[in-house]
C-alpha cells in the first residue's frame, strides 16, 4: 500500500524560469523510456553532460502506420543493433524493451506477422522487457495482442512496460493491471507507465511499479511530479523523458532532478526516482548490471558497427559543444 510521504522544506512552489544543471553536478540518471532513435547525436551528447548514464528505448509508433513486417523487422533490429553501439560512443549504456505498440495492434493482419518474429528478439542481449504495449483506443484488437505478449513476457521471464492511453486513461490503466493479474503476472514484473494524479494511488496500491513520463504540454509536469513526491514518497516510482519525435525533451530526468532538489525533495529520494527504482525493475530481466555503467566509459569515437561510426567524411570528435564556430 502507498501511504503520504512529509518534507520539513514546506516552501512554496514559485516557478523556476531557468533550471540551473549545476545543482545536481555528480548526480547519475537513468531515463527507463526515452526513444533516441527519433534524437540526434547532440541529444545524446547533451543526456551524457547532464548525467545520463543509462536509459531503456521502448518499441513503439513511429508517427506512420508501417506497411509490411520487413519494417519491424529493421527497426527491432536497429534497437538491439545501431542504436545500442551509437548510444555507447557518448557514455551511455542502452538496453530496450521489444513489443508490438497498442496502436499498430489495430492492424491485425500485420499484427500477426509481428506476433511471429517477437520471440527472435525477445531473446537478444539488452531486451529488458516486452513493451511498451497496452491500450490505446482500447480496441478488441488491442486487447487481444496485449495479452498475447503478456504471455511471451511470462514465457521469457522479462518484466513488462506498459503503455498507458491517452485517453480516458483511467479505465484503460485499471484494464491494463487487470489483465496483467488475469495472465498471473506478479505485478513487480510490471511498470505502468504515462501515470497522473487520477492514476497513481491504485497501481501502487496494487503493487505495480508508476512511472511517469515527463513531457512538455501533456502527460506530466515536473512540478506536478515535485507534488506527487511529496504525496507518495518515492517506493516504486520512477520518471522518465520519453523524449521521441513529438515536442519533448530529452534531458527531462536530470531538469525534474534539479527541481526536486530545489524545491527540498531528499537526494535519497531523488536518486530513486531518477535513478536505482528503474534498475531495480528491469534488473529482473537478468540483463542489466550496474557496474557496466557506473565507473568511467572508456569511448572511441573512431569505433565502427557493421562499418558505420557516428562520424561521418572524416571528421573528428566534436568536443567544444559551447563554440559558435562548426569547422
Amino acid at each position: 500500500m502507498c501511504c503520504s510521504h512529509s518534507f520539513e522544506d514546506k516552501r512554496p512552489l514559485a516557478p523556476i524560469e531557468k533550471m540551473d544543471l549545476e545543482i545536481i553536478k555528480g548526480m547519475k540518471f537513468f531515463d527507463p523510456h526515452v526513444h533516441m532513435s527519433s534524437r540526434t547525436t547532440d541529444d545524446y551528447q547533451a543526456m551524457a553532460d547532464a548525467g545520463v548514464v543509462a536509459l531503456i528505448e521502448p518499441a513503439f509508433w513511429l508517427g506512420q502506420p508501417r506497411t509490411g513486417i520487413d519494417s519491424f523487422r529493421d527497426y527491432y533490429s536497429s534497437l538491439v543493433g545501431w542504436e545500442r553501439f551509437r548510444s555507447s560512443q557518448f557514455g551511455i549504456k542502452h538496453y530496450c524493451t521489444i513489443g508490438l505498440n497498442s496502436r499498430e495492434a489495430n492492424n491485425e493482419g500485420l499484427a500477426e506477422e509481428v506476433m511471429e518474429i517477437l520471440p527472435l528478439f525477445v531473446y537478444k542481449e539488452g531486451v529488458v522487457g516486452v513493451g511498451e504495449i497496452g491500450f490505446d483506443d482500447q480496441t478488441a484488437a488491442e486487447e487481444k495482442y496485449y495479452r498475447l505478449q503478456l504471455e511471451l513476457a511470462k514465457e521469457a521471464g522479462l518484466p513488462v512496460q506498459i503503455h498507458t492511453p491517452h485517453r480516458d486513461k483511467k479505465r484503460g490503466t485499471q484494464r491494463s493491471m487487470d489483465i496483467a493479474i488475469e495472465h498471473g503476472l506478479d505485478p513487480y514484473m510490471v511498470i505502468v507507465d504515462h501515470n497522473n494524479e487520477e492514476t497513481v494511488k491504485e497501481v501502487l496500491d496494487r503493487g505495480f511499479w508508476a512511472a511517469f513520463t515527463i513531457y512538455p504540454f501533456t502527460k506530466m509536469g515536473n512540478e506536478r511530479m515535485v507534488e506527487l513526491t511529496r504525496q507518495y514518497g518515492s517506493e516504486r516510482i520512477m520518471i522518465n523523458s520519453a523524449a521521441d519525435w513529438g515536442i519533448s525533451d530529452p534531458l527531462a530526468v536530470p531538469k525534474t532532478a534539479a527541481l526536486m532538489k530545489l524545491r527540498g525533495i531528499s537526494d535519497e529520494d531523488i536518486r530513486k526516482i531518477t535513478y536505482s527504482n528503474a534498475i531495480t525493475a528491469f534488473a529482473q530481466s537478468g540483463q542489466i548490471d550496474e557496474n557496466d555503467f557506473i565507473g568511467p566509459q572508456q569511448i572511441d569515437q573512431t569505433e565502427r558497427f557493421e562499418g558505420n561510426t557516428v562520424l561521418r567524411g572524416g571528421q573528428v570528435p566534436r568536443t567544444d559543444k559551447s563554440s559558435i564556430i562548426i569547422s
